[in-house]
Formats: C-alpha cells, sequence, structure tokens
C-alpha cells in the first residue's frame, strides 16, 4: 500500500472537496491508504456521503486549521493543525509516502522547510505546477511562488529538480529546459538571467535549450521552464487568466444567437477537447520540489477533481523514485562553479 496523507481541512471548500477528492482518488488506485487529518467530526459526516474501502482511510483529529490570514511561522508554533500534524507524521514515519495539501501556501513552505526538511544539498524548494502545452503534454514551470528572490545557483538548482521530476513523475526522457525570459538571445535579461544562462550552457545532468519566453510555456518546444518565484508566479497566474478568458468568451459567443447554438452542436466535441486541453486542474496541485519527500500544493479553491487528481499525482510520483533520482543527480553533477560566484 502506499499510505498518503491528505490535509482534510486545507483550501476554500474543505472538507467538502477534500474528502470528495480523496474518495475519488481511493475508489480509482486499489493501492492507495489515505490518512485524513482535519477536525475528525466534520471529516466524518462528510465521509458518509460516499462509499469507499474503509479499511484504506484513516482520520487524525487536529482541532485547528491555518488559514489564509495566519502568520505561518507563528501559526505553526501555536496552532495544533492539520497541516503541521501531516508534516509531523510524514517526518517521523518512514512508510507515510507523501503528502496534499490545499491550505495555506506560506504555512506549507515554511512547514515543509522547518519541519520535514529539504534534500540534502538543495538551498530551497520550488514549487513547480505542470502546464498543458500545446503539444498536448506538459511543460513543468519552477518556480512559481516559494521562492521571490533567487540566486544564480537556485536557478541551476531548479532546471536539476525540474530534469528528475518530468522524467519521474512524467515519464519524458532527457527533457528540454529553457529559462524563462524577455527574449531569446543570448545576451537578454537582467544580470541574474545573464549570469544564469552561462551557468546552465556548462551544466551536466540537463538538456539546457536556451532562453524562452512567456509563450514557448504553452506554445515552446520546451518541457522545463525554470523561474525566479516572483516571475514563474505572474507568468503561472496569466496563463491561468487567459485560459478562463477563451472559454468564457467561447461560453458567451456559442451562446449569444440561435445560430451560434446551432453551431455549437456541430463543434462541441472539439470544444469538449479544448477545455480538457487547457484544464489545469486534470494535474493536480504543484509540487514542492525540493523536500525529502513528496508534498503536493493545490489551489485553494480547487474542487474534487483537482484533490484526487494531486493525489494520484503523489502516488505517481513515488512510483517513479523521484527524490532518490534528485539525490543521485546531485551527487552527479558539479555546481560547485555557482555557489562561489553567488557567495563573491
Amino acid at each position: 500500500m502506499i499510505k498518503i496523507l491528505v490535509d482534510a481541512m486545507g483550501g476554500d471548500n474543505a472538507p467538502y472537496a477534500t474528502v470528495a477528492g480523496a474518495v475519488q482518488a481511493l475508489n480509482k488506485d486499489k493501492e492507495l491508504y489515505l490518512i485524513l487529518t482535519g477536525r475528525q467530526a466534520e471529516v466524518e459526516a462528510e465521509l458518509k456521503k460516499y462509499t469507499y474501502d474503509k479499511s484504506r482511510l484513516e482520520i487524525v483529529d487536529c482541532p485547528d486549521v491555518i488559514d489564509m490570514n495566519d502568520i505561518p511561522t507563528e501559526a505553526i508554533k501555536r496552532k495544533q493543525s492539520s497541516l503541521i500534524a501531516a508534516y509531523w507524521m510524514l517526518k517521523k514515519e518512514e512508510d507515510i509516502r507523501a503528502f496534499v495539501t490545499a491550505g495555506s501556501t506560506g504555512a506549507t513552505i515554511v512547514g515543509g522547510q522547518l519541519i520535514l526538511g529539504r534534500i540534502r544539498g538543495i538551498k530551497r524548494p520550488a514549487l513547480c505546477p505542470a502546464i498543458p502545452n500545446s503539444r498536448g503534454g506538459v511543460t513543468l514551470l519552477l518556480d512559481c511562488g516559494a521562492n521571490a528572490e533567487c540566486k544564480s545557483s537556485m536557478l541551476c538548482q531548479f532546471a536539476l529538480l525540474g530534469s528528475a521530476y518530468a522524467t519521474a513523475g512524467f515519464g519524458i526522457q532527457n527533457p528540454k529546459v529553457g529559462l524563462l525570459n524577455n527574449g531569446t538571445e543570448e545576451h537578454k535579461g537582467d544580470p541574474l538571467r545573464q549570469q544564469t544562462y552561462k551557468y546552465m550552457k556548462q551544466m551536466q545532468g540537463i538538456n539546457f535549450i536556451g532562453n524562452i519566453e512567456g509563450r514557448d510555456i504553452m506554445m515552446g518546444d520546451c518541457d522545463v521552464a525554470v523561474a525566479d518565484g516572483f516571475s514563474g508566479n505572474v507568468a503561472l497566474k496569466s496563463m491561468e487568466g487567459c485560459g478562463k478568458l477563451v472559454l468564457g468568451v467561447m461560453k458567451k459567443e456559442f451562446s449569444a444567437t440561435l445560430s451560434s447554438k446551432m453551431g455549437y452542436l456541430f463543434m462541441r466535441k472539439a470544444i469538449k477537447k479544448m477545455r480538457t486541453q487547457l484544464d489545469f486542474d486534470k494535474f493536480g496541485g504543484a509540487l514542492l520540489l525540493g523536500l525529502k519527500k513528496p508534498v503536493i500544493k493545490s489551489h485553494g479553491s480547487s474542487k474534487p477533481v483537482s484533490i484526487a487528481n494531486s493525489i494520484a499525482n503523489a502516488a505517481s510520483i513515488y512510483r517513479g523514485n523521484l527524490v532518490p533520482k534528485v539525490e543521485q543527480l546531485l551527487e552527479d553533477v558539479d555546481l560547485s562553479f555557482t555557489v562561489d560566484n553567488d557567495e563573491a
């Protein structure tokens, strides 16, 4: 059995969405064993609505919840929350493989570093969502919010982390790595991007294809897009907004007149396929890459399907031996030249 923790109280729609998503994942994958942390009475009330294998699910009662207004470092110390209880279990119990939460991003990042801990040699973990692309696959974007300011050595580590994740999580062999910039030419960008470009050209262990622009995340021939957390978050939110705009405009126009409604009848299969391709939820949340065990951070407004997909992704990452692959890459690739320059 693959034991995975789920923060049942995390997110805007908890515990409804988290419990429903957990049941969906449990019914789909017979190798899963889920541990839900949260207010037991509320979780049990939700579970009564569903049919599932009760022998593969347990509840750990936690009275508190970290909300979006809490200061993460303070909340970790004073609250007996579902999120922090899960982190301590993940750290102490070897047979628990991963953790999924739609709770506070700040608390997820801080708890991951202070309680669970980073893989040896990793400077900072990075949030890494899978972005649907025009090739019918995904492009991994990291970082997208964990580290607003980065050094070149951190971006180089992100390239290694993303490459390992692309292979372990999605079966992409020799993934193509691009550096997110304001132009594709080698000389483009600020000093950070220029220096990082020089480093990545020298790096072994990654398939570096050069600079990429924002449009290349979804439209280009790139598997891993490396960015600082500020730029990556802006890019991610822009793409999410663009996808919602396109779908919203289509819905409005196809319902505007009788002729457009008739046209929709002939195009609905193609439109359904397009909606599926633009659906960010189908890949679940963003992996917090660089920790000792897989941690998936789902969007705060996640629906059950996104929670279920996040759990499935966590199981896939464990099956793909992501953490050992990252550890091996760190041993094989010499990044000392980037660290020396950063400290200088």
